[in-house]
């Protein structure tokens, strides 16, 4: 029974009870308008997609007691990365395969060099990130300095790529690709952080470094290889946003750096690292689309009430955290 009631499990259990009670208030205040419906839950999932697949990797260098700033310009710099060497005019005109192949490996090489930087040297990871924010928004105008677009066969196969979905009483709606890339991303990235030696070390690392050598982890490894994963799973959300917007765009994804960290954080992940869950993530993706559709539908709001929101939502679950660690310190005294 005391494992039932563990604290370790209050915060995401909290994300998931704040997640049901948004629902639940949108489906009563604006049911007639459509809110509850199959539509508006896919369109929740299709709006998360981007900042979704590159929180993945924000949780797993969260859990290992880092942080990530690049994230946003890292999802820029690889959408103008794409559209640029698929268009004729502006780059070489490649095939879609190789240029996404590329785009990807350059944004899981920026990732691995930030980690590398942040391992070897002991360097603070909020600066290693917060210089690879500059530079990689920097290179994405260096690519193009405006929006390119993007005009090819295989991208409106991959925009036909959909799976029916009816729910009885809420319609019908398709389950777009990039709705099916951010499921399957999620269900890898739960099964590995569970189940996979490198989730448990990466856990170990960030609940206590000293005692994860002594276990014989090897720390170096871990670090690079989230900050690997961060920059892979940013690269690859560039990739999923020029799929939806059909271009890349060096001025987009301001701030996703930071709605990653607060999904990571809302979704129950202890900012101290060593202790949060993916599928946390997940929820919290949904509460922060939730709250703008509720913002959405009821119209006289500003959207700067998301925000106001998100901010109140960041810090009810900083102070639950805070109590967490401390009833944890208590029980092991």
């Amino acid at each position: 029974m005391k494992k039932l009631f563990n604290p370790k499990y209050l915060p995401v259990l909290a994300t998931f009870c704040v997640l049901v009670l948004i629902f639940v208030f949108g489906a009563i205040r604006y049911g007639n308008q459509g809110f509850l419906s199959t539509y508006n839950i896919v369109s929740l999932f299709r709006g998360g997609a981007v900042v979704g697949i590159a929180a993945i990797g924000s949780t797993f260098i969260i859990l290992s007691g880092g942080i990530d700033l690049s994230v946003g310009a890292v999802i820029a710099f690889t959408s103008m990365l794409v559209a640029t060497l698929i268009s004729p005019e502006l780059g070489p005109g490649w095939h879609p395969a190789v240029a996404i192949t590329v785009a990807i490996a350059v944004g899981t090489l920026f990732g691995f060099l930030q980690g590398c930087l942040i391992h070897f040297y002991a360097l603070p990871p909020f600066l290693i990130t917060l210089a690879g924010m500059f530079l990689a928004r920097g290179l994405a105008f260096v690519v193009h300095k405006e929006s390119v677009s993007i005009a090819y066969p295989v991208y409106e196969k991959l925009r036909d790529i959909k799976i029916p979905l009816t729910i009885p009483g809420m319609g019908h709606a398709d389950v777009t690709f990039s709705v099916i890339m951010l499921i399957v991303c999620f269900v890898i990235a739960i099964l590995a952080a569970q189940f996979l030696p490198i989730g448990r070390e990466v856990y170990a690392v960030g609940g206590d470094e000293d005692s994860a050598k002594l276990m014989g982890v090897n720390i170096g490894r871990v670090k690079i290889g989230v900050y690997t994963l961060g920059g892979f799973m940013a690269a690859l959300a560039g990739v999923i946003a020029t799929t939806d917007m059909y271009s890349g765009n060096p001025k987009g994804f301001e701030g996703y750096e930071l709605d990653a960290i607060a999904a990571v954080v809302i979704g129950g992940t202890l900012l101290t690292g060593g202790s949060g869950y993916v599928i946390g993530t997940l929820m919290g993706v949904l509460i922060l689309g939730l709250i703008r559709m509720v913002i959405d539908n009821e119209g006289t709001l500003s959207t700067w009430w998301t925000n106001i929101f998100t901010g109140l939502l960041l810090l009810l679950f900083i102070l639950l955290q805070l109590v967490l660690v401390k009833t944890v310190k208590r029980d092991k005294s």
